[in-house]
């Protein structure tokens, strides 16, 4: 039986992912994600203006801030999202590793948000955003010649 691998490679607002049949193989396009909203300026992101806040003491007031980061919660959802999707994947037996690439941040969100049995299947990382890359082979050719251990 052959061993077939999935490689993710995202940034905050798109992912491909690929196929490798082979360790030293070509990888094949299989699917192609966008998340929009992670490339939306921080005002589009929020929603609403800041609430109004008073001061304890005396009689000063100012906008209250938001805990979190509107471009990094867009990140989040996206990674989210994603592990989502390759979840549904690892449960239809589609892949028997995964290879993740992507910027370090968002390579930390998507790990962070992979099941504990996707992770279990990871088998290669490289922190490089490698989504500018439009062509299979250009992406392929920056990655270890050797993607996966055979079984």
């Amino acid at each position: 039986m052959s061993k077939s691998m999935t490689l993710v490679v995202a940034d905050k607002a798109r992912a491909r992912l690929f196929r490798a049949d082979k360790p030293l193989g070509p990888i094949t396009e299989i699917a192609d994600f966008t998340h929009p909203e992670s490339r939306l300026p921080v005002r589009e992101l929020l929603s609403d203006a800041h609430g109004r806040a008073f001061d304890s003491a005396g009689q000063g007031r100012h906008a209250m801030e938001t805990d979190v980061d509107p471009r990094r919660q867009e990140a989040l959802r996206f990674a989210t999202e994603l592990a989502r999707e390759l979840e549904q994947r690892r449960v239809r037996n589609e892949f028997d590793c995964l290879g993740l690439v992507a910027a370090p941040e968002f390579l930390g969100l998507l790990r962070d948000a992979l099941s504990d049995q996707c992770r279990a299947l990871v088998c290669l990382e490289v922190d490089k955003d490698l989504t500018h890359l439009q062509q299979a082979a250009q992406i392929r050719s920056l990655l270890p010649e050797k993607l996966f251990s055979a079984l």
